[in-house]
């Protein structure tokens, strides 16, 4: 392990490896005579649950390793690959928070370097087997090498860093971008990252370039070794299209610095400096260009944007993981089959979901046959849109559709054991809808709501068994957004709550327990945030200056565009209940009124202008704020709420506030949860006095 001479040496403390993964070297004897190669593995000692990480050790072990093979004059060739299922999911950050200054963040990206870099110096080809799940750090061994080879079984391939506030510091920045051009390389290091870190499967990155063979995981190693004998042999010659790094590699980059700015607004400075590596790599030479990822991991690993997006990173894989109050798992029930009530857009989500995550049978109902069949053919069509893609088999895709009936009596739930209601959201509508299915079905089912605002104990108050009645509160669109708020009204059992989170743990949902308070947790806070740029309309503020004030945090979508997102009758509703529970604090927007009463739902033109005859609606006022104005003061509402809400037991602690709104709302994982946020800008102590953490963020 070197570190610069000029640099404070490392306590061991500091950098330690959270659990080292470990470089074991043996030697194979290539088939068709090619010679002895070395084949290290990197194994961190537990099974897949555990991946493969590097810190320090972990990199000491694979530079060791390497070295020994470079000593030797007896091999043809040097290989790597991963313990069963992973390959490597990139660096330790365990360690980060203990980085006192730049030297030691410095040291950091060069052990790296050091370690991986010598994999393209070998005076013998080398090879990566990627077996497994491969990211950030993983993925950069892996372009050190002089051949790729990639197991078509791979379920995720990343360069995630841009999403936690680095970038792929260990050589992706350089490597990537020569090595298939900076359009494809871009997609992986800024556009999946920004869309919720999308990953990519083995079949893709073959696709892409980035590996020159793929092979079936049953026989994966072995049918490397035997492709890499051959290159060795030279029976193959690998060829690779010759990367245009003048006119398409300007375009690219030019393309992707749009992209940046149109979402982030200068908010989180990561992406950006990836852009900046990319655009030089293509005339730097290897050293520059590893140096310039040195200095930019030393200042990112400084910056606020990686403390943030560490912690949300903890919040969405900890924390998501042990939810807060959740009743122990022994006491939930089995879930055989699922009910729907009713049949629209919502109700078809729902169902395809269950029946995709649950694998049992699951009916709708509806009171019109016409609307029962469409919600059905709902459900069969996006199975056979997952069918189109390949993300399902023909067989999958035919016991998915068999699992989904509808049925115009709910007399088809009298063996259900899970009953979710989606029917409009009006609390006698549902009370009714509730009262029909405890007729048919056991004590013990569990009755869910999926209402956005309504209280779960005024909806199970008439109820034989309310304790068997709570809230499973979804995010639209259903498949997308990954939070599932679990209300518990005042008479809900342990055991009716304990199936509701077992539940959601099978459907892949982050689940955050909330007390029946109205609106619950983020339609709570999206329409108090809301509610203030509409107030500075009605104030006198053009609409457009109102919609893009809080655009400096880089928020996924602008209030008026979540407002015709959510719909404006939908979010009319929500501010009513509000308005009726806490009238002080929340209005009701008379221009959205207007709006809801003229039918209109589209606020913006084709073209994202603020369609004319809505901005005719929103006028009025002659108090106009600036965009700062209205930014603050919908910051200091928030902070405001939030005291409240915590003050109220509305969630446990802020981690859960900041997590529903992560996973519900797209609040940028680079700010790391609006709390962090809101103490980080001074605004929790102007406006309450006091901090969120007064001891620093910490998610579990």
């Amino acid at each position: 392990m070197s570190t610069p001479t000029d640099a404070p040496q490392p306590s061991a403390e500091l950098f330690a490896d959270e659990v080292v993964t470990k470089a074991f070297a043996r030697d194979v004897e290539l088939p068709y005579g090619a010679g002895t190669a070395v084949l290290i593995t990197l194994d961190n000692g537990h099974d897949h649950t555990k991946p493969n990480t590097f810190g320090p050790g972990g990199l000491t072990s694979l530079s060791e390793a390497i070295d020994a093979a470079a000593a030797r004059t007896d091999i043809a060739a040097v290989a790597v690959t991963g313990k069963p299922f992973i390959f490597a999911v990139g660096a330790d950050l365990t360690g980060v928070p203990r980085i006192e200054n730049h030297e030691q963040a410095h040291t950091i990206g060069k052990l790296g370097h050091d370690a991986f870099r010598k994999l393209g110096e070998l005076s013998v080809p080398t090879f990566a087997l990627v077996n497994g799940a491969a990211m950030g750090g993983g993925v950069e061994v892996a372009l050190h090498c002089t051949y790729r080879t990639i197991s078509s079984g791979v379920p995720a391939f990343a360069l995630p860093e841009t999403f936690l506030g680095l970038v792929p510091g260990w050589g992706g920045t350089y490597l990537l971008p020569n090595l298939i051009g900076a359009e494809q390389a871009l997609k992986l290091i800024i556009d999946n990252p920004l869309a919720q870190n999308k990953t990519i499967k083995g079949p893709q990155v073959y696709k892409m370039g980035i590996a020159d063979a793929m092979f079936e995981p049953a026989d994966f190693v072995e049918e490397s070794l035997r492709w890499a004998a051959r290159v060795v042999n030279g029976d193959i010659s690998v060829r690779r299209p010759e990367v245009d790094k003048e006119e398409a590699w300007t375009q690219a980059v030019n393309n992707a610095r749009f992209q940046v700015e149109g979402k982030l607004r200068g908010a989180a400075p990561a992406p950006v400096r990836a852009l900046e590596l990319v655009d030089k790599a293509r005339h730097r030479t290897r050293d520059e260009g590893f140096a310039a990822e040195d200095d930019a991991l030393a200042d990112l690993i400084m910056s606020d944007q990686l403390k943030a997006g560490l912690y949300a990173f903890d919040l969405t894989q900890k924390r998501a993981r042990r939810p807060a109050g959740a009743p122990g798992k022994e006491l939930a029930r089995p879930v055989t089959k699922v009910g729907v009530a009713g049949a629209g857009l919502m109700a078809g989500q729902l169902a395809l979901l269950f029946a995709r995550r649950l694998e049992v049978p699951v009916v709708l109902t509806d009171l019109d046959q016409d609307r029962l069949d469409k919600g059905v053919a709902y459900v069969h069509g996006e199975v056979d849109k997952l069918l189109a893609k390949g993300r399902v088999s023909a067989d999958k895709a035919g016991r998915l559709k068999s699992l989904v009936a509808g049925s115009l009596s709910k007399d088809a739930f009298f063996d259900a054991d899970f009953v979710i209601e989606a029917v409009f959201e009006k609390m006698e509508i549902k009370q009714r809808v509730f009262a029909e299915v405890e007729e048919v079905v056991s004590p013990e089912a569990v009755l869910a709501t999926n209402t956005s605002s309504l209280s779960i104990t005024e909806m199970a108050s008439k109820l034989r068994h309310p304790e068997r009645v709570v809230g499973f509160h979804f995010f639209n669109p259903v498949a997308v957004l990954p939070l599932l708020e679990i209300i518990r009204g005042e008479k809900t059992d342990d055991a009716t709550l304990a199936t509701a989170f077992s539940t959601a743990k099978t459907l892949k949902k982050s689940a955050v327990l909330c007390k029946d308070a109205p609106a619950f947790v983020v339609n709570r806070l999206l329409t108090l945030f809301m509610g203030e740029v509409l107030s500075a309309v009605a104030e006198g503020t053009e609409p457009e200056v109102a919609d893009r004030a809080v655009a400096p945090l880089g928020l996924p979508m602008s209030p008026l565009m979540l407002l015709q997102l959510v719909g404006p009758a939908v979010a009319l509703h929500v501010s009513e209940t509000l308005n009726a529970a806490f009238p002080e604090r929340f209005r009701i927007s008379e221009q959205q009124r207007t709006l809801v009463e003229s039918g209109k739902t589209e606020l913006f033109g084709p073209d994202f202008q603020l369609d004319p005859e809505i901005k005719e609606m929103f006028s009025g006022g002659d108090n106009p704020s600036t965009e700062e104005q209205i930014l603050n003061r919908a910051l200091e509402a928030l902070a405001r709420e939030i005291r409240i809400m915590l003050d109220e037991g509305v969630v446990a602690e802020p981690a859960d506030i900041d997590l529903c709104l992560i996973t519900g709302a797209g609040w940028p994982f680079h700010l790391g949860g609006i709390t962090p946020y809101l103490d980080r800008s001074g605004v929790s102590q102007k406006v309450n006095g006091t901090l969120f953490h007064p001891d620093g963020p910490k998610a579990v």
